[in-house]
């Protein structure tokens, strides 16, 4: 599976952001879905998550702010960010996995900042 990560940028604090992951090579019908963030120095964390059987989890410092879906007609996974907070400026990573293996995005910079 090749995933190609969009949708960073720089945003105000309080302002949103939608990162998309679009799939190729297979569909991601059958695999679970994340996105990941990592600060420079720090290990990568768990954002949010969708398991194959549509199970959802999310950091608790995004809960009620981030959204994780993913759009099977188009073979993509999202992630809508609202109430953007500075701490939230991180490299964001897409990644699918099932049971035997996972693929990674290239990874998409979130700049939180007035």
């Amino acid at each position: 599976v090749q995933l190609q990560a969009s949708g960073g940028g720089l945003v105000e604090p309080g302002g949103s952001l939608r990162l998309s992951c679009a799939a190729s090579g297979r569909s991601l019908e059958n695999y679970g879905i994340g996105w990941y963030r990592q600060v420079p120095g720090n290990n990568r964390d768990m954002v949010a998550i969708n398991t194959s059987d549509n199970k959802t989890m999310y950091a608790d410092s995004v809960k009620g702010r981030f959204t994780i879906s993913r759009d099977s007609a188009k073979n993509t996974m999202n992630l809508q960010m609202n109430n953007l907070k500075p701490e939230d400026t991180a490299v964001y990573y897409c990644q699918v996995a099932n049971a035997f293996t996972h693929f990674w995005g290239q990874g998409t910079l979130v700049t939180v900042s007035s």
